[in-house]
């Protein structure tokens, strides 16, 4: 390749990075959003009826992609986009003694530590190039202003509303970014049933994710609706009790992605996923202590990145 192709190919890989960044059109931008998949959906993730402290240690692997190409502005199109993405989150809530129409209330916050590498071939009049962006740092933390759970018996009912900032670090023109950019807040109900003589234990989680528009990009990015649920049989072993299960989610968007990089219209996404979930609880004095590790890989998935994602979370409750 000579000078003056290696300078056109420099120009036309930058030109092609800001579009892409400007106007994926996946559902949602980017292809993801805040709400991710095994974020919420079972025992270890309903509200807390417990007055006190909780603290929360989250890690997350997703590894996908693109399903052929990626439209987007101009005669420019990236294909066989992947995605590696690493996710330490650190979150703590404080239920307080008093309760608010009879349910335990809590606030809390959660801030996500995030390494992500994207990469796609783009084409060029000089063919095909493998172009690779990657970012790390805090992502978008997320306030949790309202909590409220009421418990009857073994049946738990539990509503949150979580908020995500857009405090993480973003860059137009860049395909890897640990932020996205715009607010969301994301209204979740639950209901949980748990029986301490069988062991068995079953959770459901339903939200609604609503997102303000990216003003980098001047892209609005649809509602979703989504829905977990979760069935574990707890047994005695050790000191505590081991949990054998599995969890499935169920996510839809609802409203059209809008704006200047929605070229396919609404676009629409959706991903169903279903996997295995191990638990091992440990009930002591003062304390209650949780892990869990889960793996979610999504059977069906429309206009959005589709992968496996894997979990492992801890909960210490004092």
């Amino acid at each position: 390749m000579t000078g003056a192709e290696t300078v056109v190919l420099r120009i036309w890989l930058g030109i092609a990075a800001v579009l892409a960044a400007h106007s994926v059109a996946w559902g949602e931008e980017g292809g993801y959003g805040h709400y991710v998949p095994g974020i919420s959906g079972t025992l270890v993730d309903r509200p807390s009826t417990e007055p006190g402290w909780a603290g929360h240690v989250d890690g997350l692997y997703f590894d996908g992609g693109s399903k052929g190409p990626v439209q987007v502005l101009g005669p420019f199109t990236p294909n066989d986009m992947e995605a590696d993405l690493g996710a330490v989150t650190l979150g703590a809530a404080y239920t307080f003694d008093e309760r608010i129409a009879n349910a335990f209330f809590s606030v809390g916050l959660v801030v996500p530590f995030i390494d992500l590498e994207v990469s796609a071939n783009v084409a060029t009049p000089l063919g095909n190039v493998p172009v690779t962006h990657t970012d790390s740092g805090i992502g978008d933390i997320a306030i949790i202003p309202a909590m409220l759970a009421w418990q009857r018996g073994n049946m738990q009912f539990g509503v949150s509303v979580p908020v995500y900032l857009p405090t993480g670090g973003y860059e137009v023109g860049r395909l890897a970014n640990v932020g996205k950019n715009y607010l969301t807040v994301d209204p979740t109900v639950s209901l949980s049933y748990t029986n301490p003589a069988t062991g068995f234990s079953a959770s459901g989680f339903m939200g609604l994710t609503l997102n303000t528009k990216n003003t980098a990009t001047q892209y609005q990015s649809g509602s979703l609706f989504h829905l977990e649920a979760s069935a574990q049989q707890l047994f005695p072993v050790g000191p505590g009790y081991l949990g054998i299960g599995a969890e499935a989610f169920y996510l839809q968007q609802i409203s059209d992605d809008s704006g200047p990089g929605a070229l396919l219209g609404g676009f629409r996404g959706r991903s169903i996923g279903i996997g295995p979930v191990l638990t091992y609880v440990l009930p002591l004095d003062n304390v209650t202590g949780a892990i869990e590790a889960k793996w979610l890989p999504e059977i069906d998935t429309e206009n959005r990145i589709a992968g496996d994602y894997f979990w492992v979370k801890g909960v210490l409750q004092f």
